[in-house]
């Protein structure tokens, strides 16, 4: 058969809260900044629950314990609500520290997200601008460049087909655009999973290219991380 048709796994399904920016990368990020004699040391890590959001707080508290201050930020989504932010400023005056950095973050769409920025003081003070643009600067310096995803909900279809189809099935799903996430191979019957925008227009599909011979089985949803960009360089 041609594969001529729609395109099998764009446009994404559209869900509420799925929209925000993570890493891509689950491994811890750092970087440092040397402003007028203090040292900020910036840490950046992905992160699944508020638990381990403090947990990078409670990390950098016992690895720098001499350190003046360890000021943090974090954003963690809830599925079918707001997400959690936190912020504190561990000594520093009210509004200098912590809002700055959640404010990078929010201000890029960050979700699932806990940065701490830890401060050794050199003895010059900052002032208040100085502060909010050293602990802002960090958090975009520690981010600098990092690779970025979003997350798409897609409708997980299931096609079961014999043996002697399912090679050919599966390779026309491909040439049109679908995404196939699992195949398995039973005695009788080979189950096909496809990841799907669009249901309807994918049983039309289906029927087409295995001559009716082939139904969807909608199974529920799977959930994609789709690249989306960088953090701006800083």
């Amino acid at each position: 058969m041609s594969g001529g048709g729609r395109s099998g796994i764009s446009p994404p399904c559209n869900n509420r809260g799925m929209t925000e920016l993570r890493l891509s990368t689950r491994r811890e990020l750092r970087a440092e900044l040397d402003i007028k004699r203090s040292r900020f040391i910036a840490i950046a890590r992905r992160v699944s629950s508020v638990d381990a959001a403090r947990a990078v707080l409670a990390d950098a508290r016992t690895e720098f314990p001499d350190a003046r201050h360890h000021c943090s930020a974090f954003v963690v989504s809830q599925p079918g609500a707001q997400p959690t932010v936190n912020s504190s400023d561990d000594g520093e005056p009210s509004g200098t520290a912590g809002r700055p950095m959640l404010d990078v973050l929010t201000g890029h769409d960050l979700t699932d997200i806990s940065v701490v920025v830890v401060r050794y003081f050199g003895g010059t003070l900052l002032g208040t601008g100085g502060l909010v643009r050293a602990y802002s600067d960090s958090v975009r310096a520690v981010l600098s460049d990092a690779k970025l995803v979003r997350q798409v909900v897609y409708r997980k279809q299931r096609v079961s087909v014999g043996h002697a189809l399912a090679g050919k099935v599966e390779a026309e799903l491909r040439g049109r655009g679908y995404e196939v996430i699992g195949v398995d191979y039973g005695a009788t019957a080979v189950d096909i999973d496809v990841a799907v925008a669009d249901p309807r227009d994918f049983a039309a599909d289906l029927a087409e290219l295995s001559a009716g011979q082939a139904r969807p089985q909608d199974i529920g949803t799977v959930i994609h991380e789709v690249r989306h960009g960088t953090f701006p360089r800083w």
